[in-house]
């Protein structure tokens, strides 16, 4: 038998294999857990690697090149705008932008480093005329970049360069190239060029409409750089060249947009136009805008900053008011506004008799004039002049500008058939003209077109078009009835091979016939010799013209009248048609006849000979009773005294010194100017040349004897047109001028009916 102890034994030894199998069964199991985990974390890996080379790779491909290269971006320079005559109206120079690497500017320690940026937040404000505490904010700025300045002129860079050569700081304040846009007119055509924002793209205007044509494709450097996102030298660059700008030919001509402007501004003022004024000038034969302007206008190298109309009222308004008049003021009324042309769209409606046989131009007795005209609902619709027309011919009832006539003649056409001319006439459609915001028109309905409605739309009121609808509708009438698309963008030049795109004109259709054409023309050319369109005249040149004057409609009595005036010269062959609108006269008249005829006849009176449009007028009928003032410059003060007083000229010597030895530098006015009898002279020598200023004087409604003495007071000259009384002077009251500046004025007869 086995002892006790050998049964413990056995017990002990069977007690050790037992734990021995579990705790090799515990170590398997965790053998195999440790396996499958490190298979699983190995299959995570290759999934992970799969994953960013095959599914993110591109993606990290492009942020390890864009963290190991350096791309420096080269604008293109924007195009320049032209006139036709090629004057630049619009052109960028080098300017420089100036940003600054917060982290990178540092001194040895922390108190240091804040120093060092005080005194750089300094030198940044005192330079570029910055509030202190915002640069400050910028250089304490967590960003890698922040920006400075912007469209820095050279001067102010130069400043900043010997600030930093002075204070040995070379790190962290960057200089780069950058463009800026300059218009050397400031505010002439500014609703048309329009304006750049601070990155040179086109915010308004030909700047907005052909922003993809100037703005050009930019260029970059690309370079490799290290971990601290320095340059590696000796590595290859590769420089990728920016595409410039292609530039622009108006068709606008500089000269004639400054005279219409001119005298859009006097008319403006001159008649206290609460709304402004509006002018356009096309050439009917292609479509060419020759000159195109609003006023009030704006500066546009500053073009957020109000004018001084908008000045007046601008901290009443709200911000948000703010943004809505400052849209308003880059606005161009030709063609974003629209208005109610009244009676110059009598044209269009004697266009469409004649060319459908209604009536002829001369049919006596065709028409009556009571004085006003009656409908069956009660509606009764009154001629403008008190004392009745009655009877007359379409010719006389377009001189006369009778409302009762041309309702009578609306009436004759119907609807239907003034809508089918309306439509050729472009007149439901906006003109295609390569500028952007184009307003359209707004007429009824046909079927909604009564009698009351056929009666008001045949004089031009209770709807509206733009003025540029309109002057291109009137164009076609002028064009032997050939209907043109504006053009306002002549030429696209690429500056990089010179290859010039022409843009040609465009014929729209034929809306009359050249018979009919023809038969209008002399009609509007009698407006003006014989009617209410008389002020518009234009000495030695034939005019054609309608006069317009439409009221507000009831519950809008605060938008006022509109006064207006369409002309074309010459009447045969016609060269220009101009439009004028005046918004809301607030002078002695509202009526188009006497308000804007005036200054119709100013406009053509300088435009037509700048033209090489030939004159009836000779020279000697012109210049009569007027001297040749002669040149007297080099000569001793007493030879130029002798010489003008022997011409019939008064001399005003603005020198001092021995009249006998002393030579005259120049002269006012210039030599060759045509002068009447007794005319200023003033003289200047080198040694003395300080100019004295006067104001001009009031001269509407005088006689010529009495402006002739107003100056005269004054030492001013004068050069007259036409006879009566004055309406218009070329310099207005209260302008600045040098002593023997030549003063135009136009006279004109009393003209009461002027409508």
């Amino acid at each position: 038998m086995k002892s006790k102890n050998d049964k413990d034994f056995n017990n002990k030894s069977s007690k050790v294999i037992k734990l021995s199998a579990m705790q090799n069964k515990v170590s398997s199991t965790k053998l195999k857990i440790a396996l499958v985990v490190t298979i699983l974390i190995l299959l995570a890996i290759l999934a992970r690697i799969a994953w960013l080379q095959f599914v993110d790779g591109n993606h990290l491909k492009e942020l390890a090149y864009s963290q190991q290269t350096i791309n420096q971006i080269i604008s293109p320079k924007r195009g320049n705008i032209y006139d036709s005559t090629g004057k630049v109206l619009a052109t960028s120079a080098q300017v420089d932008t100036v940003t600054v690497n917060p982290k990178k500017i540092e001194a040895d320690s922390e108190e240091a480093t804040i120093a060092l940026k005080e005194k750089l937040a300094k030198a940044f404000s005192d330079i570029f005329t910055l509030d202190y505490n915002e640069v400050l904010s910028k250089l304490n700025s967590s960003s890698s970049v922040e920006t400075i300045a912007k469209k820095v002129e050279q001067d102010k860079i130069d400043e900043l360069k010997k600030w930093m050569e002075e204070n040995k700081i070379s790190v962290g304040i960057n200089i780069d190239e950058d463009s800026k846009r300059y218009y050397p007119y400031s505010t002439v055509a500014s609703q048309l060029i329009g304006f750049c924002g601070s990155d040179n793209q086109g915010l308004s205007g030909i700047e907005y409409s052909w922003d993809s044509t100037l703005t050009g494709t930019s260029g970059k450097i690309v370079a490799s750089q290290d971990a601290n996102q320095g340059e590696i030298p000796n590595t290859e660059e590769t420089y990728i060249a920016p595409e410039n700008g292609s530039d622009l030919t108006l068709t606008i001509d500089l000269n004639i947009q400054t005279i219409l402007e001119k005298y859009l501004k006097q008319a403006v003022e001159d008649n206290s136009c609460s709304r402004g004024g509006n002018v356009i000038l096309m050439d009917p034969s292609n479509g060419d805008i020759l000159a195109m302007a609003s006023y009030p206008d704006y500066d546009l190298n500053s073009p957020f900053t109000p004018n001084a109309t908008l000045q007046q009222t601008w901290e009443q308004l709200s911000p948000d008011d703010q943004k809505s008049a400052l849209q308003e003021m880059w606005n161009s009324k030709s063609i974003s506004e629209t208005y109610e042309p009244g009676s110059t769209f009598k044209v269009i409606t004697s266009s469409v008799a004649i060319e459908e046989n209604i009536t002829g131009t001369d049919v006596a007795n065709d028409f009556i004039c009571t004085g006003a005209q009656e409908f069956s609902d009660g509606t009764k619709i009154r001629c403008w002049r008190a004392n009745p027309h009655g009877y007359q011919t379409l010719r006389q009832a377009l001189c006369n500008s009778c409302n009762p006539a041309f309702m009578q003649l609306g009436a004759r056409i119907g609807a239907a058939t003034l809508y089918k001319y309306y439509k050729a006439f472009g007149l439901f459609d906006k003109t295609g003209i390569a500028l952007s915001g184009e307003t359209n028109s707004s007429f009824w309905d046909l079927d909604k077109v009564g009698a009351v409605e056929l009666a008001t739309m045949s004089f031009g009121q209770r709807f509206t078009i733009t003025p540029l609808q309109m002057v291109t509708a009137i164009s076609a009438v002028a064009n032997d009835g050939v209907l043109m698309q504006p053009r306002i963008v002549k030429e696209v030049k690429n500056t990089e091979t010179g290859a010039v795109t022409t843009i040609d004109p465009v014929k729209v259709r034929q809306v009359i016939s050249k018979e009919t054409s023809e038969q209008v023309k002399s009609m509007m050319e009698s407006v003006v010799t014989e009617g209410t369109g008389r002020q518009a005249a234009v000495s030695g040149y034939s005019i054609g013209g309608k006069t317009g004057t439409s009221e507000p409609l009831s519950g809008n009595e605060h938008e006022g009248y509109v006064a207006s005036y369409v002309a074309i010269s010459p009447v045969e062959e016609t060269k220009v048609v101009l439009l004028l609108t005046l918004y809301d006269p607030q002078g002695e008249s509202h009526q188009g006849g006497q308000v804007a005829g005036p200054v119709v006849s100013q406009m053509l009176s300088e435009i037509l000979p700048y033209l090489g449009i030939s004159s009836s007028v000779t020279d000697s009928e012109e210049n009569s009773g007027t001297v040749t003032l002669p040149d007297v410059t080099n000569k001793t003060v007493t030879e130029a005294k002798k010489i003008l007083e022997a011409a019939g000229f008064e001399p005003k010597i603005s020198v001092t010194g021995d009249a006998n030895t002393l030579l005259v530098k120049s002269q006012v006015p210039v030599a060759g100017t045509q002068l009447l009898n007794g005319a200023t002279v003033v003289l200047y020598s080198q040694e003395n040349d300080t100019r004295t200023s006067v104001t001009v004087p009031d001269l509407k409604g005088m006689t010529a004897e009495q402006a002739t003495n107003s100056l005269k007071s004054k030492n001013l000259n004068i050069s007259i047109e036409g006879t009566g009384y004055v309406i218009s002077q070329d310099y207005t009251k209260d302008s600045t001028v040098e002593e023997g500046t030549v003063i135009k004025v136009t006279l004109k007869e009393n003209i009461t009916d002027a409508h």
